[in-house]
């Protein structure tokens, strides 16, 4: 790959990588900020809150929610700030630079598709082999049908030659008495 491709392909995947980030920055923080924006409206308009501070207070027979204990004792115990803290080969990721591991990202993309290209250049000699080799085996089949046909026109000649020979010999025996079969 060029270095004007890898190039490309580096911006390319910082363009995606910021779309990404937004997208999920307002994923996560859209339906806050609407709702607080909505509330923001609902205080300016004086008449609207006259009304619905004048509603009365539901009444809910509803049951007390399920606690976490009840659902899965086992996780109460599990804190998540210690998650991965032992092993070795995630603090060693986690302590990396966010440009180091788009390096190996691209770095890993790149190997990818060398091993692609590589296996598709492969393929494609192979291709070619079995073509070369399936054009001689017909080259050989058109030879042999030729030397065949060739054959078969000598064979059908000299068929005809005996034909002639026979009729003009069976011409003289009946002209000198034979009667025939």
């Amino acid at each position: 790959m060029s270095s004007g491709g890898s190039r490309r392909l580096g911006a390319c995947l910082r363009c995606c990588l910021v779309v990404f980030a937004l997208a999920s920055a307002l994923y996560v923080s859209g339906p806050a900020l609407y709702w607080r924006f909505k509330k923001g409206i609902k205080f300016g308009d004086h008449s609207h809150s006259a009304r619905s501070s004048s509603c009365s207070p539901c009444i809910c027979d509803c049951p007390p929610p399920l606690s976490l204990i009840k659902i899965a004792p086992g996780l109460v115990n599990l804190s998540v700030t210690d998650c991965g803290k032992n092993d070795p080969d995630l603090n060693e990721e986690m302590e990396k630079e966010f440009v180091d591991l788009l390096t190996e990202e691209l770095k890993l993309q790149e190997a990818v598709s060398s091993e692609y290209a590589h296996h598709m250049n492969a393929t494609y000699i192979e291709a070619r082999r079995v073509a070369s080799q399936y054009q001689r085996e017909a080259e050989k089949c058109n030879s042999a049908t030729e030397i065949c046909e060739g054959a078969r026109e000598r064979a059908e000649a000299l068929l005809i030659k005996e034909k002639k020979v026979t009729a003009m010999w069976e011409k003289r025996a009946r002209r000198l008495g034979w009667e025939g079969e």
